[in-house]
């Protein structure tokens, strides 16, 4: 089984996401609560389909459970980040120090 593939940044709705991770649905439906709950809008992106809420029929019913990218805007990235205890995601440059 290959795993999924999604792009770093997308526009997406005439803004750019980045993505923050690449994550089995049930953990990125769990992790958009988490960021829902700081106030951080997030949207999962399936082989398929965009997804902007949690399709719980879906998980339900076993939609598609494999690897999803996990999107934010970018004006919310660093919000993001902070909200999930996370560095900056791949091909984002970090420009914090560890001091």
């Amino acid at each position: 089984m290959t795993r999924a593939v999604y792009e770093d940044r997308v526009l997406y709705q005439g803004d750019i996401w980045v993505r923050v991770d690449t994550l089995p649905r049930l953990l990125a439906e769990g992790w958009r609560r988490s960021l829902s709950g700081g106030g951080v809008v997030s949207v999962v992106r399936t082989p398929f389909q965009w997804a902007m809420g949690s399709p719980v029929i879906e998980i339900e019913t076993g939609g598609y459970m494999g690897d999803v990218g996990l999107y934010v805007p970018e004006v919310q990235l660093d919000e993001a980040l902070a909200l999930l205890g996370l560095d900056a995601p791949p091909g984002e440059p970090d420009d914090r120090t560890d001091d």
